[in-house]
Parts: C-alpha cells; structure tokens; sequence
C-alpha cells in the first residue's frame, strides 16, 4: 500500500516564522505517510529569528528568497522540488490530523485530477477571533464572501464557493471542472498539484498560488480538481487587529503593483460591477453585516461572527483608499521590513 503512495514536496515560504512553523512541521511530522516520500523545502526571505534553524531540525531542506515575499519563496522552493506532488503549504497552516497527506493525495488516483485542495478551513474554539471567524466565513477576505468567489466552506451558506461549479459527487472529495469561467480563489492553505503541471504553467521567479488556476485554464481550456472533504487550519490573524488590517493593506497593494508589472493571471475583472456592489451596498448601509453576522451565530454560537461588520468596514476603506493611492502615486512595491509571521 506504501509504495502506491506518490511522493510529496512541500514547499514552505518563511520569514520571521519560529513559532508558527514548529506548529506546522510538527503537524507534518506527525503524517501517517511514508517519511522517505516527503520532501520538506523552505524557501526563506531573511530571518532574524530562529525559523532557518527550527526548519533545519525538522530536516528542512532551506534555500534563500531574496525578494522575501511568499510567492517568490513559493517559486525558488518549487525549483528544487523533486516528487511528484508539490503541496503549497504555508507557515502558518496546520494540518488538522495525522491521515491528512494520504487522503489528500487520493484524488491523484485519477490521472485526469491535476491538484487538490481542503473543502473547509479546520475551525477550532480555542483560535483567536478574527481565525475562527475566517474559518466560519470560508475566507481570509469578506470580499471574497460578498462577490461568491470564496473557495472554503461557509457557515452562512453551506456551500464551499458562490459561484456555479460543476461537480461530481466522490467518497472523499468532490471531483470538479474549472474552465475558461469566473474562478474560485483556489491554490492556497494546503493545495497540492502535480509537480509536471506547475512547471509546464510557471517559469517564472514570482507566482501566486491562486494564479494557477487562471493558468492552466488559457493552456488547457478546461481541467479537473478535487476538493476533499477535510480541513487546514490557517492561523490568519489570531487576536490582532492591527495585524488583520496589516494584511488588507498588503493584499490591495501587493495586487496593484504585481498586476501593473503584468504577474497576475487571476481575473479579478471577471469580478463585475454588479457583484462588486453586492459587497459595497451591504458594507454602506451596515445592516446587511449585522444581520449575516446575527445568523452566523445562530448555526455557531460563536461571538467571533460579530466581527463581521467591522472585517468588511476595513476591508471596503482599505480597498477604496488603496485604489485610490494607486491612481494618484501608482503602484507601490512591496515591504517585508519587520514582518513577523501571526501566531
């Protein structure tokens, strides 16, 4: 049965991640797989703290990432990847349980699957708010929730994206079809894909993971995916404010400035006008939030809904201003200088 089993690199981007990265190497450790069949590669962008060291006791292979960010450490790592699944997991994901990377690669049966991803964020009581109530939204960015291209189980829903998707029903894992259509913001927290397809699709120094889709799409037309029916746990914020809208600011930016240097593939143009105003309306008139965040308590019981209204205040003034900054002082490059990954 072992030696069925495909090998697996992961890849890991790092920078000031010590404390978060011991929690998720141990969680890898801890796998139920065969260790001669993973690969662990950190791609690291100057840490100041014990995170080269820690990888390296977990028997990390590290490389440096001198442009720091997470997807240029995601494309060094790639190139150094060996196996035949490449899973993207990032230094704040846990994998929930010691059986996550066997049904993970069960999809990967079927030749014709190309990646796989968790159908849900793991939601844990004793997480920081603002990780519980990204867990239960299905998303790190209220944004994405509003326009329906979210792409993790929602309490508010029961759904795992609002966009329609053709699907068929597996044991452990929903089989889908991603065309040339408005996509899912799929490849982040715990995507795995095969290791050919990645390097047939990025050959550059610089990738984000929920470009890939978009990607395989223009070179393929249309392919298959499988959602399995588990979770990653996705420490986003923990109990910091500030770190919550640190990291709206780095999203905005970050996207304005990749995409005026042409690195972004993801459409968010196929977002149109009309769903941008389902997020915008609701935000302006407030009571929409209050009501979503009224009925996610009721399914959860848990007081971390009631952060709803202030996550997409922030979200719509740090998104309406960044595109504001960007039309009158153009794209601004990004800084890591004194990041500190959340733990």
């Amino acid at each position: 049965m072992d030696n069925e089993l495909p090998s697996i690199s992961i890849l890991i981007p790092t920078l000031n991640a010590e404390k978060a990265l011991v929690t998720c190497l141990e969680s890898i450790k801890s796998q139920k797989y065969p260790k001669e069949k993973i690969e662990i590669l950190v791609a690291d962008g100057g840490s100041t703290d014990k995170t080269i060291e820690t990888a390296k006791s977990y028997g990390a292979i590290v490389f440096g990432n001198p442009l720091k960010t997470g997807e240029a450490g995601k494309a060094v790592a790639l190139k150094h990847a060996k196996n035949e699944l490449v899973a993207l997991i990032d230094s704040d994901n846990t994998l929930p349980d010691e059986s996550w990377l066997t049904l993970m690669v069960e999809p990967f049966c079927d030749k014709e699957i190309l990646g796989a991803e968790p159908w849900e964020f793991t939601y844990r009581k004793e997480d920081g708010y603002i990780t519980r109530y990204c867990s239960l939204l299905g998303a790190n960015d209220p944004y994405c929730h509003f326009t329906g291209v979210y792409d993790r189980r929602c309490q508010l829903t029961d759904l795992w994206t609002g966009l329609k998707i053709e699907q068929l029903e597996k044991s452990n894992y929903l089989e889908i079809t991603l065309e040339n259509q408005e996509l899912p913001t799929i490849g982040a927290n715990g995507t795995i894909w095969r290791r050919e397809v990645l390097n047939d699709v990025l050959e550059e120094d610089y990738f984000f993971d929920i470009d890939i889709p978009t990607r395989l799409v223009e070179k393929l037309g249309k392919f298959k995916f499988a959602k399995v029916k588990t979770g990653i746990i996705h420490i986003y914020c923990g109990k910091d404010l500030k770190s919550f809208l640190k990291k709206q600011r780095r999203r905005i930016d970050d996207l304005f400035y990749h995409g005026s240097l042409g690195q972004r593939k993801y459409k968010w143009g196929k977002v149109n006008k009309k769903k941008a105003l389902n997020f915008i309306l609701p935000v302006t008139l407030s009571i929409p939030l209050f009501l979503q965040a009224a009925k996610g308590y009721r399914k959860s019981k848990d007081k971390a809904w009631f952060f709803h209204p202030l996550a997409c205040w922030i979200t719509l003034i740090v998104y309406s201003t960044g595109l504001l900054r960007f039309y009158i002082k153009g794209p601004k490059k990004p800084d890591r200088t004194g990041w500190k990954q959340s733990t």
